[in-house]
């Protein structure tokens, strides 16, 4: 049997005596794509930040693909193995939109001090190797013309997908996207879903996606977790979750 990428056991998180999240699990297979929704404020976000040490789990334990990385730093956990993007775009806004991608490939650099400061050959090898992997990765996400642009000009679609480029860049096995499709018209989601999609099938990337777009969700996700006030209320397929008077009834607020 196939040891899971990520396990997470009991998980909990209280900001001041709120309990933001209790008593969360999760088994997660390699190259899985799984959506987590619930409605505002049921601890989706809060989730993620204590996936990735962003906030310190109260309580509980999270193992990625075999290390206990519960109590781990975020840097750590990023080398590791998980990236992430936020609700709210993060960008190097006033960088190129390849020098973003470029910043996301240090996170596995290996230059010494000396070698940046005397401009020695080692570093300038890694510089071109890091350009390369950039246009490759801007290219993979339909963003090489852009290479040059300014990050903070790009229309807000694009930026959403240069955030994930960036979080792609740190090589991860796992990716979490908060809300990628927050903001966007009709057209730049469906094509967000098919950028997710694509990702996943050809990449083998494992995937967990937090999103309210609900025609998102069920077009791309293989397993559904519901969240409500910061607990796991259903699990299912997309079919199940669609029927489930529990989600029903925190969506709706009426009873089954």
């Amino acid at each position: 049997m196939a040891v899971p990428l990520l396990q997470v056991h009991d998980l909990a998180k209280s900001f001041r005596g709120v309990q933001a999240l209790q008593d969360y699990r999760l088994e997660l297979g390699h190259r899985e794509l799984i959506g987590v929704i619930g409605p505002n404020g049921a601890g989706k976000t809060t989730l993620f930040n204590v996936l990735t040490g962003v906030a310190p789990a109260t309580r509980g334990r999270i193992v990625f693909n075999g290390q206990d990385i519960t109590r781990a730093t975020p840097d750590a956990i990023c080398r590791a193995g998980i990236a992430r993007t936020f609700q709210n775009i993060r960008l190097f806004r006033r960088l190129s939109v390849l020098d973003n991608v470029r910043i996301g490939l240090q996170a596995h650099g290996r230059n010494r001090l000396h070698e940046v400061v005397l401009r020695l050959p080692g570093f300038a090898t890694q510089e071109r190797r890091l350009e390369q992997q950039a246009r490759e990765l801007l290219d993979m996400l339909d963003l090489a013309e852009y290479a040059g642009v300014q990050a903070d000009t790009l229309p807000y679609g694009l930026q959403r997908r240069l955030e994930i480029a960036i979080a792609l860049a740190t090589r991860p096995k796992l990716l979490l996207l908060d809300e990628p499709a927050a903001g966007m018209n009709p057209a730049e989601a469906e094509a967000l879903m098919r950028l997710i999609a694509r990702l996943h099938g050809e990449h083998e990337l494992t995937i967990i996606l937090i999103e309210h777009n609900m025609r998102v969700v069920m077009g791309v996700c293989q397993r559904i977790q519901v969240l409500n006030y910061g607990r796991l209320i259903a699990e299912g397929s997309p079919e199940a979750i669609q029927q489930d008077p529990r989600v029903l009834e925190a969506y709706l607020g009426v009873a089954a």
